[in-house]
């Protein structure tokens, strides 16, 4: 409930967010809301998860390519060019190099961007939302994230707790997908057995609300 409160307020905001929680607690969830809740809910929503693709594609995927920019490259907008005006959810935003989040925090602090092989600054208006499943503090200790890309980073600092952490809210999750599967599959399940409420409420939900 305090993590809703924070991102509902988050939507009357145009700062940086910053959403921590392990995997499968719905940060992404949470980053659609703030967007659709947000003055920006008619522009572009466009996520992008650090941790599936090379660096180097990465970092064309971000800033966009221009031609001549290395064998082979066309003139291509990136992602921030994209959300233009609108929300870019960076996922997985620890797994990110280095050197990457330098040219990420520049881009934060001065509202430019240039493409890879490019030679003008290119302004760009994309609010955006980092999530990380690792704790922020403890990335940082491990050379994982940059301090200052932190800080600037988490002018809203949301932290989702892992379902094990809020075992209250199984029961009514449960009978949710309950619904949904029912009205998706054709079925007709009316409930949890006690037994497997028992099950559900003594178990660890490593895969939290995903798993579930």
């Amino acid at each position: 409930l305090n993590a809703i409160r924070i991102a509902k307020r988050a939507c009357n905001s145009h700062s940086s967010v910053l959403i921590y929680g392990e995997t499968g607690t719905g940060k992404e969830m949470f980053a659609q809301s703030i967007h659709y809740g947000s003055g920006r809910k008619n522009k572009p929503f466009i996520a992008q998860n650090c941790a599936a693709i090379p660096e180097t594609l990465l970092e064309s995927i971000l800033f966009g390519t221009d031609k001549g920019g290395f064998t082979g490259a066309v003139e291509r907008e990136g992602i921030f060019e994209q959300a233009n005006g609108g929300t870019l959810l960076l996922d997985e935003i620890n797994s990110m190099s280095y050197e990457l989040q330098a040219k990420l925090l520049r881009v934060l602090q001065e509202g430019y961007i240039r493409r890879i092989g490019g030679i003008k600054d290119i302004a760009v208006n994309a609010r955006i939302i980092a999530t990380t499943n690792e704790d922020p503090l403890e990335s940082i200790e491990s050379g994982r994230l940059r301090k200052d890309l932190y800080y600037r980073l988490s002018v809203i600092n949301i932290r989702i707790p892992p379902l094990r952490e809020r075992k209250s809210d199984i029961e009514i999750l449960a009978n949710f997908f309950i619904n949904k599967y029912n009205y998706l599959m054709d079925m007709d399940i009316l409930g949890l057995d006690d037994k497997v409420i028992e099950l559900f409420y003594s178990y660890s939900w490593p895969g939290n609300v995903r798993e579930l």
